[in-house]
């Protein structure tokens, strides 16, 4: 509580400096901006010595000493090239000679330019690297300015110091004094932003991380406009950095941040800005995280969805060299695709209109004459044709590698719309609504749109929901604008942000708006982040710079840089590491040597739904890297990214915790169900899982021959399936009407028609009488055989009655009779035939049968 006051405190002190420059800084940053570009760049720079002596002694005003000072030191500096060798600007390219040349330039660097590692610059104190002649003249220039507190002085000091600009040696905690001075001087909001970034961060060991400071900077950056700052601040609410977590406060920062990038979005040629999202995770490139086959982005259900640089995907080139020879060949649609990819570019290539256009001209030729008449009816060729007007159209009428005109535009988008291509709808719903070229018109506008919708065409379902939310419509509009939401058009996050934020049609929902407001904000990174800076920088080789920028578009709230930042700070990536042995691995710096660092974004990371950094997460708690060891934290690590279903090293993980109780009772059983998980979870898990299993068997056989007291691996039990007697078979057939479809939905049974008819209910008493009827049936049938055999047996003892028989016969049967008699008394009821039911002719006979039908 007692530091919350002095943050409080310290910041009202700033607040009168930062409020008495809100109206300067603005001045100050154009002032600077004009510096830099405006003047001849290859102009002679002037004698540094005179110069600093005409400062000194001429004029009486020491501001307007100042500025002339910052401005012949920028001249210094335009004037000075940053030496680079043509071999180490040689980048790798695809082919036998660009490969060669390639690996033969990094075999000369490795023999012959190898040498011992320079110092880092990473340290404290002041570097005594000895800066060059004009750069050392432009420094001394400067530091006198900001001894007299010129603004622009302290700036270009501070940014020198900490990008190392005009090749001035990096020097962080320098870097964080001079900005430090600046905020406190005028409260410039670019250096109350860095500030902050440095506090949050703890750069270079420049200053101790403290969080509360960071939000506190950042709070007064962002009131001051700073856009970066805004998305710090609206992020560090949304996750509780810092300060507990604040939905509305987020909300409100990034809706600032929304508002700019929207307003951006709209500006340019009609149609508005084309956004091209330049972030994304190195770790993806290399197959994630873990490895091509062991990481989420490329197993499982992602394994056919693995970086451009993996094998399963061919080279930008190979493709176009594919198109290229299949165009050449007439095929029209790799014609069209060809046109397609140089209009909108790749990660690789960079776009070609004039490329584009020349593709797209060759398709249209084959269809049309210069008349507009068509040339043939294929209705393949009319398809292609169509989509090739509307790319045409949209160059002219946006003015991309030609000049603009409404005219050609309108004539290339009603030949298109002739076949129906849904751009073409799009693009002449565009031109009535704003009056390109034509008079505006709504109504017509709202018909081209809504033909282009029906095909799910995303920028006219995103502008028919505005239509609608004009006319008050906001059920309509909702609808199209999730319709168009589901491919990511900014304009419908937009517009859907704005109406969970005030509650329009719907209830108001502060966390459903932040969500959609950060998906607008990260939609234009180019207004607060320099993405294509850090990616060029990583890919030169120059990681140091690549991680710094990747660090402040981190502390912004992008997930993806997020986990670059952790990616390349991570260093627990094998057990027994080679790097210190082998002779052309590199030594990381100190600022890519933090292992603390790295955990706090793996978990920023995490948070945001990656299961990688989830896992990753575990193995630092588990292994105590960066942080002390936490067993539990770990497993709850593991088992939170085994719950997706997706990560099959989060659930091996699980198995191995299990198998030597870390964390979790030690259980063998469950230890081998998460082993057959990750197994169903990846396929390519096949030889770890097996051979895990194989040692977990062994273990578990061993502690059921010792009486261990550890649960072993049981046999998996059969399904409980109970014994019934006939008597109680029957009753439960009776008592259940329908045991075939016991559990069936409604839809699973067919839809009655003539050729399928079915009874939809049976009565309980027709199915009681059948059985009934079925049971008596077959007693009547045991009484019928039964009496047919007496009836063979009366007559054929009554033939042989008839037969004469010797008296020797008589006499010897007789005295056999007595004996057996004798020996065997007859029982009561008993006939003389030996049998107990009353033979036929028998007066008792009839009353048998009619007691034995009913019972």
């Amino acid at each position: 509580m007692k530091v919350r006051l002095l943050h409080l405190l310290w910041a009202l002190c700033l607040f009168f400096p930062v409020a008495h420059g809100l109206f300067d800084r603005t001045a100050i940053k154009r002032n600077l901006a004009q510096t830099l570009t405006q003047g001849d760049p290859t102009a002679a720079a002037p004698e540094s010595t005179e110069s600093v002596t005409r400062w000194q002694q001429e004029g009486k005003d020491n501001g307007s000493q100042a500025s002339i000072a910052v401005q012949e030191a920028l001249s210094m500096l335009r004037s000075m090239r940053t030496p680079q060798s043509r071999l180490a600007r040689f980048e790798k390219t695809s082919g036998f000679v660009g490969t060669s040349i390639y690996y033969a330039k990094e075999a000369f660097f490795f023999l012959f330019m190898n040498g011992p590692r320079m110092d880092d610059y990473l340290q404290t104190s002041q570097s005594n690297r000895k800066l060059s002649k004009p750069l050392a003249e432009a420094v001394k220039l400067l530091e006198d300015a900001a001894k007299d507190q010129e603004p622009d002085a302290l700036f270009l000091l501070a940014e020198m110091n900490f990008f190392g600009n005009y090749t001035h040696p990096k020097n962080y905690k320098e870097a964080f004094r001079k900005y430090s001075d600046l905020a406190s001087l005028n409260g410039n909001s670019s250096a109350q932003h860095m500030v902050g970034f440095m506090y949050a961060t703890g750069i270079g060991n420049a200053v101790v991380r403290d969080q509360a400071k960071a939000l506190m900077y950042h709070t007064f950056s962002a009131l001051g406009g700073n856009t970066k700052s805004q998305m710090t601040a609206a992020y560090r609410h949304h996750s509780g950095i810092g300060t507990p977590r604040d939905c509305n406060e987020a909300a409100y920062w990034y809706k600032q941040v929304a508002d700019k990038a929207i307003a951006f979005s709209r500006s340019g040629p009609p149609g508005g800005q084309t956004l091209q999202p330049k972030n994304y995770r190195l770790a993806d490139e290399n197959g994630g995280v873990y490895g091509e086959g062991a990481s989420v982005v490329s197993s499982g259900i992602h394994a056919n969805r693995a970086g451009p640089n993996s094998d399963s995907h061919a080279s930008i080139d190979d493709v176009l060299e594919y198109l290229d020879l299949m165009s050449r060949k007439g095929d029209l649609k790799a014609t069209f695709s060809l046109g397609k990819l140089h209009y909108d570019g790749t990660r690789t290539t960079k776009r070609n209109w004039r490329t584009a256009r020349a593709y797209f001209r060759i398709v249209a030729r084959k269809y049309w004459a210069k008349d507009g008449s068509a040339l043939t009816e294929d209705d393949g060729i009319s398809r292609v044709a169509s989509k090739a007007a509307g790319y045409l159209g949209r160059m002219s009428l946006r003015g991309e590698g030609m000049e603009q005109s409404f005219e050609k535009a309108l004539i290339w988008f009603k030949r298109g719309l002739a076949n129906g291509d849904a751009l073409c709808q799009y693009e002449l719903g565009l031109m009535y609504l704003n009056g390109y070229g034509v008079r505006k018109d709504p109504v017509t506008a709202a018909d081209y749109f809504k033909e282009a919708a029906n095909q799910d065409f995303t920028a006219a379902q995103s502008y028919l929901g505005q239509l609608f939310l004009d006319q008050g419509d906001v059920s309509t509009a909702i609808r199209y604008f999730d319709l168009a939401a589901r491919h990511g058009h900014i304009e419908a996050f937009y517009h859907l942000a704005e109406i969970s934020n005030n509650g329009i049609g719907r209830e108001r929902s502060c966390g459903v708006a932040t969500a959609y407001y950060k998906l607008v904000a990260e939609k234009a990174e180019t207004i607060h982040a320099a993405f294509p800076e850090a990616n060029n920088a990583y890919n030169n080789g120059d990681a140091e710079t690549a991680l710094v920028i990747y660090m402040m578009a981190a502390e912004q709230g992008y997930e993806s840089a997020q986990a670059n930042v952790a990616y390349m700070l991570d260093d627990y990536k094998s057990i027994i590491s080679m790097d210190s042995l082998l002779p052309w691995k590199k030594q990381r710096s100190s600022l890519l040597r933090n292992t603390v660092l790295a955990l706090i974004y793996w978990t920023r990371s995490a948070k945001q739904s990656n299961i990688d950094s989830m896992v990753k997460m575990g193995d630092y708690y588990l292994s105590g890297h960066g942080v002390e060891a936490d067993l539990e934290k770990a497993a709850a690590c593991y088992q939170t990214a085994a719950e997706t279903h997706q990560s099959a090293q989060a659930r091996w993980n699980l198995g191995w915790i299990h198998e030597n109780g870390l964390g979790v009772e030690q259980d063998f059983h469950l230890a081998k169900r998460f082993y057959d998980q990750a197994l169903e979870t990846n396929q390519e898990a096949y030889l770890p899982v097996k051979m895990s299993l194989m040692k977990l068997r062994v273990r578990s056989f061993w502690n059921t021959i010792t009486r261990g007291k550890v649960n072993s691996i049981q046999p998996d039990p059969e399904p409980n399936k109970k014994d019934f007697s006939f008597n109680e078979w029957l009753s439960n057939f009776l008592e259940d009407p329908h045991p075939y479809y016991h559990g069936a939905e409604e839809d699973d049974f067919p839809d009655p028609s003539p050729d399928n008819e079915y009874i939809d209910e049976i009565d309980e008493s027709i199915i009681e009488g059948l059985i009934i009827l079925a049971l008596a049936g077959a007693l009547a049938f045991l009484l019928y055989y039964r009496q047919q055999r007496q009836n063979s047996h009366r007559r054929e003892v009554e033939r042989q009655q008839q037969q004469p028989q010797p008296q020797q016969q008589q006499d010897s049967g007789q005295a056999h009779e007595q004996q057996a008699a004798a020996q065997d008394p007859p029982m009561p009821g008993q006939q003389a035939d030996g049998g107990f039911f009353p033979p036929p002719g028998d007066p008792n006979f009839a009353q048998w049968v009619a007691g034995g039908v009913g019972h």
